[in-house]
């Protein structure tokens, strides 16, 4: 990995501090980022990637577009626009090896590339960013440069939850603690202390119409108004590049589920559009809550 010296800029803005690159991929976290990124004081460049990023909210920013794959042009363009720092945020799916669009600095490091793809979505992006640093570009999160985009503890809106609301995501947090070294999912549905449901592949929405689609054919015989939706960072998890989300999306496709509501981690998952989520979860009325950990709990 690449040695950086102590006189780049802080994750932070303020006068004199490097344009802050960022990866753009779908969703409106990525502009979230930019805005707080902004307010700082620090300027930003945007990296969109073509087919996710959305066109409309990139153009309100320095921007260039780019395809995945192109490593080459991905680096070319941040050093032109004088960036040492690289953030990558914004929803993005797994794309199939046959389906990159290499550049003659991809195509050079096809073996390691290969190899990233041979593994779970955390050793992937893990690699990513190493490829990203031994570049001469330092990766941060978005929750370092944007702190306010993280769920804080306590509850989003006007619903809580109840006991066994919380005793059901005690349990769905350990079951996310003890997958981590298997490299899946961040999110499980747990109701009266059963596991529901286990996030893979598919993403949280796909996970939780999958669970829709069980309860209304009568396959899990649940009231609805029963089930947690608990959401936290894998133990071993690459957080610069893959903190779990949450937003009004995620609110709306628990509530189809049948589920009381929401738990995560506070302080280490991201909330898209905190208003606009705390407003979808009093009008479906969900609760949405950030818990901190205490690692010496039992469920």
């Amino acid at each position: 990995m690449a040695e950086h010296s102590a006189e780049l800029p802080s994750a932070g803005g303020g006068e004199g501090a490097s344009p802050l690159a960022l990866i753009c991929g779908g969703g409106s976290v990525p502009y979230a980022v930019a805005d707080a990124v902004l307010r700082s004081g620090r300027p930003v460049f945007l990296l969109a990637i073509r087919h996710w990023a959305d066109a409309a909210s990139v153009a309100r920013y320095p921007h260039a577009w780019v395809a995945i794959g192109q490593l080459g042009r991905f680096l070319r363009l941040a050093r032109e626009a004088g960036c040492r720092d690289l953030v990558c945020v914004g929803t993005l799916t797994r794309p199939a090896f046959r389906d990159l669009r290499l550049d003659w600095t991809t195509v050079r490091m096809l073996p390691r590339i290969y190899q990233l793809f041979r593994g779970g979505d955390d050793h992937l992006l893990s690699g990513v960013g190493r490829l990203f640093e031994e570049m001469g570009l330092r990766l941060l999160g978005a929750h370092e440069v944007a702190p306010e985009i993280l769920v804080p503890a306590g509850t989003l809106g006007r619903v809580a939850p109840s006991r066994r609301d919380l005793d059901d995501a005690a349990l769905g947090f350990a079951l996310v603690k003890a997958m981590g070294p298997f490299d899946v999912g961040q999110a499980v549905v747990v109701a009266n202390r059963r596991v529901l449901a286990v996030e893979a592949a598919e993403g949280t929405d796909a996970m939780l119409m999958r669970l829709a689609d069980l309860r209304q054919s009568g396959k899990i015989a649940l009231e609805p108004g029963i089930g947690v939706l608990v959401k936290a960072p894998k133990p071993q998890q690459e957080r610069r590049m893959d903190l779990p989300t949450i937003g009004p999306a995620t609110v709306k496709s628990a509530a189809k589920a049948g589920l009381a509501g929401i738990v995560v981690r506070a302080g280490e998952v991201i909330v898209a559009e905190a208003d606009a989520t705390a407003a979808a979860a009093d009008r479906l009325g969900l609760f949405v809550t950030g818990v901190a950990e205490q690692p010496d709990a039992v469920p």
